[in-house]
């Protein structure tokens, strides 16, 4: 019987299909990477799609602009811890609170700011999620995350923004 329209008869194992590029994040040909500094500006409503949206076109540009493997690794998780705790945590989902996002990227440095309409936190009473009563917590993590990937993670206007900066050198 044929599997999902393949010409594979039962009994063969599938063929491994993800090759290495996918596993370590797009790589874009030195031929087609982009010189020019690239600024992206948006304002969304708290809704983890649209998080979604922003984050994948301003990885687009990330691409383009040469970021690959660690680098990319990086922005990319950054990227996403950010903007998931400014939609769910900052606004808590409501739609009519927006984010705010700004991107300038480049060859060698990307710069994204994630200003949210939350009521902001203290970024010195956030909980170590090493410290040994919050290791079996399922949330807690992505300001370490983000502070331990980027090159500089700086949050201002009481806990609602935060700049993101990634430096290849």
């Amino acid at each position: 019987m044929n599997v999902g329209g393949s010409k594979r008869r039962g009994g063969q194992k599938p063929r491994q299909t993800r090759s290495r590029r996918a596993a370590k994040g797009p790589k874009s040909p030195p031929s087609r990477r982009s010189s020019a500094a690239e600024r992206l500006s948006y304002v969304i409503p708290s809704e983890m799609s649209q998080g979604a949206r922003v984050q994948q076109e301003i990885l687009d540009s990330v691409v383009r602009h040469g970021f690959e493997g660690h680098g990319f690794f990086a922005i990319k998780l950054a990227l996403e811890e950010a903007l998931a705790n400014a939609i769910k945590h900052g606004n808590r989902l409501d739609p009519d609170k927006k984010v705010k996002i700004e991107a300038q990227i480049s060859a060698k440095r990307l710069k994204v700011t994630v200003e949210d309409e939350g009521t902001g936190f203290d970024r010195q009473h956030v909980p170590d999620p090493t410290a040994d009563e919050n290791l079996e917590k399922c949330s807690g993590r992505g300001i370490l995350l983000m502070e331990s990937y980027m090159t500089r993670v700086r949050w201002d206007r009481g806990g609602r923004r935060v700049t993101l900066l990634k430096e290849i050198k």
